[in-house]
């Protein structure tokens, strides 16, 4: 029978992901140098502490005037950050990680082992009086570099505390049955077959309270359902509700990895084209077709040089899932608060207003585009929209009142009728322009 890994071992992977995130790389891209056997408990560790990282900078500096050698700091600072008091208890005991930790640093750079053990039993020691101190510090209290707090704070002034805070905790296992192959319901009864506990939230979504390997659930590998969260589940249900045809015409533009586009087709016969700019996301589009048994017309090109890649012939409906911060997301992903720049936020709001200039000529009249972002930013979200309707005030694009507008993970953004406690959806923003 296998063995767990020892604690040092999954640390020293930890803290060389929270490494290269500090160093600029996604997580994910990170992970990918993890062994296959490593790789769930160092996510989970890494998810974990980079949701505490802003505590942990905060405390290193207080009781390290002068942060050791990358590769020491990552691994001090993930001591700290799991040392750090969580809502639902310890990870791991203070002698166990201490230990552990210090015996990584040995393993990595043993003239450290000192220094490290020096700076995580005094913080054990003063843990409450740190805690206090660190407290007045807003990055050390919302763990989140200080830009993207106050950008919150300025978009969202009666609720920035709370998306903060929501920011902060895991998020809910979504899922989203084939509507080809079977509806939500069905799909909860195969699950409590195998003795996994589910709730259908919908026709075709439904939520795992404990979440699990995607191999572990029954028909996935076969195309059965997919993990998709409950606001992206929005997006096909919104274009095809404008009142698709069959055999209509469809644009999903930055299509990859493949969730929105396969979700149209679970639900619609269409002649879809999906479209993204990186080949190697492209073939991830191709992968997910071919798990769920589906046919697109999948293109890698930049969606802005349309005379390189369109035929002439408009479309029906566009979906544009633009690029964006991703600010909506990060209890998903907590790298990203840690990557981004408030520069970024220029750039892709520059962005996702040329993509919205260079789709709307290829819309046929009476078709529909809709415009998504996974952001709870404004400027990529309704002042894009505003700034879009201004400069095609001449075509008067007629916006649709049942795209939502912005989501927020809060309780309000539950979507759904089903009986309390429920998981909320992502942050996201959805607007549907009709053409005239």
């Amino acid at each position: 029978m296998a063995t767990s890994p020892p604690l040092s071992r999954l640390l020293l992977a930890t803290a060389d992901a929270v490494a290269a995130v500090r160093a600029g790389r996604s997580l994910t891209d990170a992970l990918l140098r993890t062994p296959d056997r490593l790789r769930p408990a160092v996510l989970a560790l890494a998810s974990d502490v980079l949701r505490h990282l802003g505590s942990a900078l905060v405390i290193r500096q207080q009781l390290a005037a002068k942060a050791p050698p990358a590769p020491v700091d990552a691994l001090l600072l993930a001591a700290l950050a799991l040392l750090w008091p969580h809502a639902g208890g310890q990870p791991y005991d203070d002698h166990t990680l201490v230990d552990q930790a210090v015996g990584a640093t040995r393993a990595r750079a043993p003239g450290a082992a000192g220094f490290v053990n020096a700076v995580l039993r005094r913080f054990v020691r003063e843990r409450d009086a740190r805690i206090v101190a660190a407290s007045h510090d807003a990055q050390a209290q919302w763990n989140h570099p200080l830009w993207w707090i106050e950008r919150v704070r300025h978009d969202w002034p009666d609720r920035w505390q709370a998306l903060l805070e929501a920011a902060n905790r895991p998020p809910p296992l979504m899922l989203r049955v084939n509507a080809r192959r079977s509806d939500a319901d069905a799909y909860v009864q195969r699950l409590a077959a195998g003795g996994i506990a589910a709730r259908s939230l919908g026709t075709h979504a439904v939520w795992l309270p404990q979440p699990r390997p995607v191999v572990e659930l029954p028909g996935f590998a076969d195309g059965d359902v997919s993990v998709q969260d409950l606001s992206a589940q929005r997006a096909a249900p919104l274009l095809i509700g404008a009142g698709l045809a069959p055999g209509a015409r469809v644009l999903d533009a930055c299509a990859a990895p493949g969730g929105k586009t396969a979700h149209l087709l679970e639900l619609a016969d269409l002649d879809l084209t999906a479209l993204d700019a990186d080949a190697g996301r492209t073939q991830r589009i191709q992968d997910t077709l071919a798990r769920l048994h589906l046919r697109a017309r999948t293109l890698c090109a930049d969606a802005r040089d349309t005379a390189r890649w369109w035929d002439g012939r408009p479309f029906d409906a566009i979906l544009l899932d633009a690029p964006c911060t991703a600010s909506g997301i990060v209890r998903r992903h907590p790298d990203i608060r840690w990557l981004r720049r408030p520069e970024d936020l220029t750039a892709l709001a520059r962005l996702q207003a040329e993509l919205l200039d260079a789709l709307w000529p290829l819309l046929a009249p009476g078709g529909r585009l809709l415009y998504a972002t996974c952001s709870i930013f404004r400027i990529e979200g309704e002042q894009q929209i505003d700034a879009f309707l201004q400069r095609h005030a001449r075509d008067n694009p007629q916006p649709d009142d049942a795209a939502p507008g912005h989501l927020l993970p809060l309780p309000e953004n539950s979507n759904t009728s089903v009986a309390a406690p429920v998981p909320v959806g992502d942050g996201f923003f959805y607007a549907l322009l009709r053409k005239p």
